[in-house]
């Protein structure tokens, strides 16, 4: 389903990324791991192309968008064909950021239909129906005609997931979902989340809640250093399968009874 060959990003003289090629797999929950500034967040945004990688390539589904082609006729050709492949590739994906980003000026339902409404081009009348299902699902549908700011922030967050869901996504990419929330809020967003993994969405996850991590994933990729440096299930990984560094790692970061399956 996603696929990542040979990923480098760099910012000035700082290599973020170094190489990276990975498959997470259709129906399938894959969870990124990994220590503060090792990546992570970088990763899943080329995924997306939010950010634009130096070289490598990145296919979702049918669509692949490279780096390294320089066959065009002349640097205009190639950004007007690279920016119609990043849109292209994008509407295969659905976002949900750590900052929530929901549109302040407009209701919740308004936040859900915008994407469906300007950028699919469907009928306003077909997707607001679709709408307050979404907002059903995750348990949002009494707010629906409240503003974003009114809400709580694990309200917020599962609003950004239902607009995510509402493009009809191939994968959805979260980063870091319940980073900014308190560990009520946290529980209420990841409730969501587990339903849609027993739905079988292809889903990336970067997260730091490990314990999560371990319950829900499918694929672990731990990214240390720019690299991925471990990837297993999560038997393999948080059972001490795989690299000592990964093992060092879930070790700091997990209670001595949580380090194993």
């Amino acid at each position: 389903m996603v696929h990542l060959s040979h990923i480098s990003k760099q910012f000035g003289d700082l290599r973020v990324l170094k190489d990276i090629s990975f498959h997470a797999p259709r129906g399938k929950t894959t969870v990124v791991i990994g220590p503060s500034g090792s990546g992570k967040s970088t990763l899943l945004r080329c995924i997306n192309l939010l950010e634009t990688p130096d070289a490598g390539e990145v296919r979702i589904a049918n669509t692949a968008v490279s780096f390294d082609d320089q066959n065009a006729k002349s640097p205009f050709h190639r950004r007007l064909n690279r920016r119609r492949e990043i849109l292209t590739l994008r509407q295969h994906t659905g976002m949900v950021f750590q900052g929530f980003h929901l549109f302040p000026h407009k209701t919740i339902l308004e936040n859900v239909m915008e994407g469906p409404v300007q950028v699919l081009k469907q009928h306003p009348d077909t997707v607001r129906d679709m709408a307050l299902s979404l907002l059903e699902k995750v348990e949002l549908i009494d707010k629906k005609d409240c503003y974003p700011a009114t809400l709580s922030g694990g309200q917020q967050q599962r609003a950004a997931i239902a607009r995510a869901l509402g493009m009809e996504p191939d994968v959805l990419l979260f980063d870091e979902p319940t980073s900014a929330l308190d560990p009520e809020l946290e529980r209420e967003v990841l409730k969501v989340i587990r339903a849609l993994v027993k739905e079988n969405n292809t889903m990336i996850i970067v997260t730091h809640n490990l314990l999560f991590a371990k319950e829900i994933g499918d694929l672990v990729v731990f990214v240390d250093g720019g690299q991925i440096a471990a990837t297993g299930t999560p038997v393999e990984i948080f059972g001490g399968h795989t690299t000592k560094r990964a093992g060092e790692f879930i070790a700091a970061m997990l209670p001595p009874m949580e380090y194993a399956i």
